[in-house]
């Protein structure tokens, strides 16, 4: 009985190590990322690699371990230490100025609805309650039971990435917009799937973009379209600008670090994850929480944040961002 209780701890010692010890490489590796997109990809999950560290110790504890000097303790330390580094930066970026307390004040949703939507009807019911000014929509999709027409009555204005024809990527506001322009591949040379649209506004026009990058595997080509919205940017005033969508890219990657700094933009959403929101895997696990923190929310210097906020679980796979500016 001894022999097989020794045995049995020396496995879940083993387990704890295993855990520990892959958290601990990961999260190495992900400090390449500087230097190689193909390594950054890593760094997106810094959270994972941090609670798997942390796991891996408890794990090695239950089995028997005492001695901080082993190679699991070691390992869930450069785990936890390589995976904070990532997340140091976004968790103590300094807040911007205080909203003033008079103003024009803008409150924008942004929400991917996911092409397998589940419940098209309350995704719709949940933005008419939040009644915000404009919404950047992702995976606005048909199938997902035409979302836009649900919202058209109170949003009759749409502008697409491939505007005037139908696109997945689209804003939608109350009030009309005083220009408009799509930048997917059919009308842009941008080839992003992305929608523009310039606003009147109390204190002067005001752009918004919508957008929607690519995954980061395989490395490369999200980076690219970063490029070419960058390109875009240089043509507007973006002390008034605003961007949402979904950029498949958490501020914990170098690639982020760099848009952000490229944009001169502050990015509003700080750290808020927003997928998974639906099963995932074949076995349709539902996660508690949200993991990966994949869409954002960008404003120029002259649009003060009032609040950002995460909205509910609703039948996407992504959580919606509630943005709430004034200037």
């Amino acid at each position: 009985m001894t022999a097989l209780l020794r045995a049995l701890g020396f496995l879940v010692r083993l387990l704890g190590f295993a855990l520990a010890g892959g958290a601990a490489l990961a999260a190495a590796l992900a400090q390449g990322g500087r230097v190689s997109d193909r390594l950054d990809v890593l760094t997106h999950f810094a959270p994972i690699w941090l609670s798997l560290g942390i796991a891996g110790l408890i794990v090695w504890v239950i089995g028997g371990g005492r001695s901080l000097l082993r190679l699991t303790p070691i390992a869930a330390a450069v785990a936890v230490l390589g995976s904070g580094a990532l997340m140091l930066p976004e968790l103590t970026r300094a807040k911007g100025e205080p909203a003033p307390t008079a103003g024009e004040s803008l409150k924008l949703v942004q929400f991917n609805l996911w092409e397998d939507n589940s419940d098209p009807e309350a995704s719709a019911r949940w933005v008419l309650d939040e009644d915000p000014d404009i919404i950047t929509m992702v995976e606005g999709y048909e199938i997902t039971g035409g979302v836009a027409r649900m919202l058209r009555a109170r949003y009759p204005y749409a502008v697409t990435c491939a505007d005037p024809q139908p696109c997945s990527t689209m804003i939608l506001s109350k009030r009309p917009p005083i220009w408009k322009h799509g930048l997917s591949t059919a009308v842009s040379p941008a080839m992003l799937s992305a929608a523009r649209a310039r606003f009147a506004g109390a204190k002067g026009p005001f752009e918004v973009i919508a957008i929607h990058y690519t995954w980061p595997i395989p490395a490369g080509p999200q980076q690219q379209q970063g490029k070419r919205l960058l390109k875009v940017l240089q043509t507007v005033d973006r002390d008034n600008a605003i961007i949402g969508g979904d950029f498949n890219s958490t501020p914990w990657s170098f690639s982020l670090r760099r848009q952000d700094a490229a944009f001169g933009m502050e990015r509003r959403t700080r750290g808020q994850a927003t997928w998974p929101a639906a099963p995932i895997t074949r076995y349709q696990i539902r996660p508690p929480f949200p993991l990966l923190a994949i869409d954002q929310v960008y404003a120029g210097k002259a649009w003060k944040t009032v609040s950002v906020k995460r909205g509910p679980r609703l039948g996407s796979d992504h959580y919606p961002i509630v943005v709430v500016l004034k200037r």
